[in-house]
């Protein structure tokens, strides 16, 4: 079988070869290509020799337990996914094969479609996680950009989107509110594309008044207006070969409306006081907290122009939508903030930590990392305790009520985080703080889509 055209190489290890056959047909089915072991030695040898997307392992083969051979696999490829096979009532086994590393389990007799699920998904996450690091590993480069955190699922959807998109030259449209990190997203965008060794330009357009925009953007020649005493280059020839970033495109005037138009259908333009046209080659990408479909209905904004900016939208979800990524945050702005106060501050209390997650965030991550800076600020000892998190985290939020069942997934959620956080991702002290069966704690994180191991302390 070609593996280029393949979903994926997936090593099967089971002492039983009927079973091992049965699972061969049915995965190759699935345009899988499969590598069967009938033992550990032959196992490792495959995971040695040649790249596994994943393992689907028995929990009781002949020499060592199925967890054992995992984390083996894991000391060789320490991302490869491991699916564990148990038969029935060995549940306490895997359960303990999910703390200790394993991808997910499944129980004897399965169904087969059970079976292609959960190796579909594990391929996806595995691939999204990969990705991702590659987008973070670009950022770090060249930006203190560790703070792009992606352990919410939508995040890391964002980050996809960004991967997908950035190779190509269309023009991008990201919505937010306030704080949300429109910016950070855009130079994420550059520096994963082709264009990533040339400019990056960046313009806020609430920043500038309507007499100064116009010239900031496409440029003067001398004497075109009192003052211009040189011809200037503008931001559109400065980015040439690069990237645009125009911020808050909404607060652009509707007079430069028309000429932002004309300079993205031609890929050209006229500098203020001058008769020959200006050639560029740049990649746009813009930014509103605005709703500028409502401002096209209100004739604030071109519908013309929001058309042709309108062309890959990314929306980056407020931080009260992803609140599984405040904990890291907080982690790396405390890093930062005591590197540059030259303070030892490690880490919150967990009353202060629940604090943070208790609040609704208006303005977002912006917001966080100004309460983390104010907080590192004034304490005196290593951990931040509650009463240094500004009172106004007391503020009751304002949205609107939810279903009752909405509303108690998500506290249940957000509950599951706490606790995960403080537990440091340790499932049988969560679960006994929680007083649940580590069993019954597991169906919880399934049923709301966390994951231990991304509450783990990192080294």
């Amino acid at each position: 079988m070609n593996s280029v055209t393949t979903s994926g190489r997936v090593l099967v290890v089971d002492d039983d070869r009927n079973l091992l056959e049965l699972l061969r047909m049915r995965l190759e089915s699935a345009n899988y290509e499969v590598i069967t072991a009938i033992n550990e030695e032959d196992a490792i040898e495959a995971v040695k020799s040649q790249i596994v997307d994943l393992s689907i392992v028995d929990l009781q083969l002949v020499h060592q337990d199925g967890i054992s051979l995992m984390e083996e696999f894991h000391l060789i490829l320490p991302d490869m996914p491991v699916i564990i096979l148990t038969a029935y009532g060995s549940i306490e086994s895997a359960v303990e094969s999910m703390k200790r590393g394993a991808y997910s389990y499944l129980t004897k007799p399965f169904d087969p479609r059970d079976l292609l699920f959960q190796i579909e998904r594990a391929l996806e996450n595995r691939r999204l996680t990969v990705e991702i690091e590659r987008l973070k590993g670009l950022l770090e480069e060249r930006y203190d950009f560790a703070n792009i955190v992606a352990r919410s699922e939508k995040m890391r959807r964002v980050l996809e989107m960004v991967s997908q998109i950035a190779k190509t030259d269309s023009t991008v449209y990201i919505h937010g509110e306030s704080g949300t990190g429109k910016e950070l997203i855009a130079k994420a965008i550059h520096l994963a594309s082709e264009r990533k060794n040339r400019a990056y330009v960046a313009i806020n357009c609430a920043a500038l008044p309507e007499a100064l925009m116009e010239s900031e953007l496409f440029g003067h020649e001398r004497g075109a207006f009192t003052g211009a005493v040189r011809s200037t280059k503008g931001l559109f020839t400065q980015a040439h070969e690069g990237t645009l970033f125009l911020d808050e495109i909404g607060d652009m005037p509707l007079s430069i409306q028309a000429k932002l138009l004309r300079a993205l259908q031609e890929r050209q333009f006229y500098p203020v006081g001058s008769e020959k046209p200006t050639q560029v080659d740049v990649r746009v990408i813009v930014a509103t907290q605005k709703d500028l479909e409502s401002h096209v209905k209100q004739g604030l904004f071109r519908e013309d122009l929001f058309y042709r900016i309108h062309v890959i939208p990314i929306n980056i979800p407020p931080l009260r939508e992803r609140k599984e990524d405040i904990p890291p945050l907080v982690e790396h702005f405390l890093k930062k903030f005591s590197r540059q106060m030259k303070k030892e501050v490690k880490s919150l209390t967990p009353q202060a930590m629940q604090k943070l997650m208790l609040y609704d965030w208006p303005g977002n991550v912006r917001e966080l990392e100004n309460t983390i800076e104010y907080a590192a600020a004034i304490t005196k000892r290593d951990v931040i305790a509650e009463d240094f998190i500004l009172q106004t985290k007391d503020v009751i939020s304002q949205e609107p009520f939810k279903p009752l069942r909405d509303a108690k997934d998500a506290y249940e959620k957000g509950y599951l985080i706490h606790l995960l956080e403080i537990c440091e991702g340790n499932v049988s002290k969560a679960a006994k703080l929680a007083g649940k069966y580590r069993a019954d704690f597991y169906d919880l994180l399934k049923k709301h889509g966390l994951r231990t191991e991304d509450f783990k302390k990192k080294e």
